[in-house]
């Protein structure tokens, strides 16, 4: 069946609209004077209205496929894929909605290939700033260390005292700057794995912040690929980092274990929560890589109040499949 323009549909709704109105008049008792009396002029408007909103109400039933479009169109976020509307509608309203979802298939492909390529370059430039860091830095820092320490032992009275103090200063920016190395290139993650990396995590900011870290990790994890095992440190990484600096939290608890095909990492805050809170680059960021490796996360309450981060990734061949 071939299927109706828009055009003839509105022009034939109100087509008829026109006809019942006009078979109302010419079959009705009701007459026009000369000059008009005011029940005439009374009749006559309520009869206009009554077109204009028997039209109004087709109108809006035969547009409506058009309205929903419009709204998804206003809402839709690429970050959270799998947003369609049901085709429905005839003619141009059904052809526009199939062209809008597949227009929304093809941006969301596009931009996972460009989050792929992004975020593989922000890992690989990463891994540069921290081998210069550890190479170049780092190896300045410890010649000077040494050589404070050889003039320490050859010093005596305040001068040794001094050197003393400026040897702290150096031994504490020395393990500054391997602290940021690790965290841009979690070498743990390579060497031992993710159950590793996120022990050696959660021990770090318990460490060097106010957070008070829990941790649950499974002892039986299925088989993970590197780029999700990263995506998960990555996730882990920055959903601790916002606890201590956003959120006000003092206590986190961080849980990983098998779940639905997958994995399911869980870090649960007790902060000040995320309640009329517009999402940040950092949560956005925890978006794109979930979607990198063909996972999905979500935020919301806690528990106990505060903010929980949820992200499940799926393993086997589906996995693999990813970019």
């Amino acid at each position: 069946m071939r299927p109706v323009r828009l055009f003839w549909r509105v022009f034939w709704l109100n087509a008829l609209v026109g006809t019942v109105a006009t078979v109302l008049l010419m079959a009705g008792p009701w007459t026009v004077s000369v000059p008009i009396r005011v029940t005439e002029a009374l009749v006559l408007t309520a009869g206009l209205g009554a077109m204009l909103a028997a039209n109004a109400l087709l109108l809006r039933w035969g547009l409506a496929p058009l309205d929903r479009l419009s709204r998804l169109m206003a809402t839709v976020d690429l970050l959270r894929p799998g947003q369609r509307l049901p085709v429905t509608g005839s003619g141009e309203v059904a052809a526009l909605i199939e062209t809008f979802n597949q227009m929304l298939q093809r941006l969301e492909t596009e931009r996972g290939t460009s989050s792929a390529r992004a975020l593989s370059a922000q890992e690989a430039e990463r891994r540069r700033i921290a081998r210069e860091l550890h190479d170049e830095i780092g190896q300045s820092l410890t010649a000077l260390l040494l050589h404070l320490e050889r003039l320490s032992g050859r010093a005596d009275g305040p001068l040794r005292r001094e050197l003393g103090e400026a040897q702290e200063t150096v031994r504490q920016s020395l393990e500054e700057v391997r602290r940021v190395a690790r965290s841009l290139r979690p070498d743990v993650l390579e060497e031992l794995g993710l159950a590793s990396a996120l022990t050696a995590l959660t021990t770090r900011f318990g460490t060097h912040t106010v957070l008070r870290v829990r941790r649950r990790l499974h002892p039986d994890l299925p088989p993970l690929g590197p780029q999700a095992e990263l995506v998960l440190y990555r996730v882990a990484q920055e959903a601790l980092t916002n606890a201590a600096r956003h959120a006000d939290a003092t206590a986190v608890e961080l849980s990983l274990a098998p779940a639905g095909g997958g994995v399911l990492l869980r870090v649960d805050d007790d902060g000040r929560g995320m309640d009329g809170v517009p999402e940040g680059a950092g949560i956005r960021g925890m978006r794109e890589r979930a979607l990198l490796a063909g996972g999905t996360l979500e935020l919301g309450p806690g528990p106990g109040g505060g903010t929980r981060v949820a992200l499940h990734i799926p393993t086997g061949p589906a996995a693999e499949d990813q970019p």
